[in-house]
């Protein structure tokens, strides 16, 4: 999550993904305490990246730990000259619809990428999923494109905002399977997620993508006013 001046961006959201992961998975609630725990660490915060994790406890239940660490300010909302770069990487069935804690699939997704390169998630089939740490989006003749919710991509808290602001504006968004051509021929690609917001993509797998920005700049600008005030 984000954190700007003491306030946790989307907590309710957040809370909310959280709360059904655990009672789907574990058959349990969210433990007592957890969001006062977590407005308790953000409150001194200037702007940072807050980690909730809850998971099963020594004595059989679950427990909550909470971490926080500083954000660089350009890598909120970044511009072109820190737009993402991608490096496609199968893997069979995605990360499906849960966030979990143990991330050593993805650690050795980003550490086998060349350096500054973000993977971009496959399935068996070609389909694009999502990110290691982002929702994907590609533009074409106006209208947005991401890959559905089928189980196989976390349903982002960003990317829920995006559709909504998008259909806000009248943008018309297409949530359907995508192929790699498909980012290849877009006017333009972004990323979402919960810390940068939105993020723009300038190559992948080592070929330059187009430019044109003008779509996802109204949307990050709708979100950051949201967001940041």
């Amino acid at each position: 999550m984000l954190v700007v001046e003491g306030r946790t961006v989307e907590i309710d959201a957040h809370m909310a993904r959280l709360t059904a992961s655990l009672g789907e998975l574990f058959g349990d609630e969210m433990p007592a305490g957890t969001r006062e725990m977590v407005e308790l660490r953000a409150r001194d915060a200037t702007l940072a990246r807050l980690r909730l994790a809850v998971a099963p406890s020594g004595a059989g239940d679950l427990a909550a730990e909470v971490v926080t660490a500083e954000v660089e300010p350009e890598l909120v909302f970044p511009g072109w000259e820190r737009a993402a770069e991608l490096r496609s990487l199968v893997v069979e069935g995605g990360l499906g619809a849960h966030k979990w804690v143990d991330r050593g699939l993805l650690e050795q997704a980003e550490a086998g990428a060349p350096p500054g390169e973000v993977p971009l998630l496959l399935d068996s089939d070609g389909a694009v999923l999502e990110t290691s740490r982002a929702n994907v989006f590609a533009v074409r003749d106006g209208a947005l494109t991401t890959p559905p919710l089928d189980g196989g991509v976390l349903p982002g808290i960003a990317r829920a905002r995006t559709i909504e602001i998008a259909a806000a504006l009248g943008i018309e968004v297409r949530e359907r399977e995508m192929a790699l051509a498909d980012l290849l021929d877009a006017d333009e690609v972004f990323l979402t997620g919960s810390v940068r917001g939105i993020e723009p993509v300038r190559s992948l797998d080592g070929a330059e993508l187009r430019a044109d920005g003008s779509l996802a700049t109204r949307i990050a600008s709708a979100l950051r006013d949201r967001w940041l005030g």
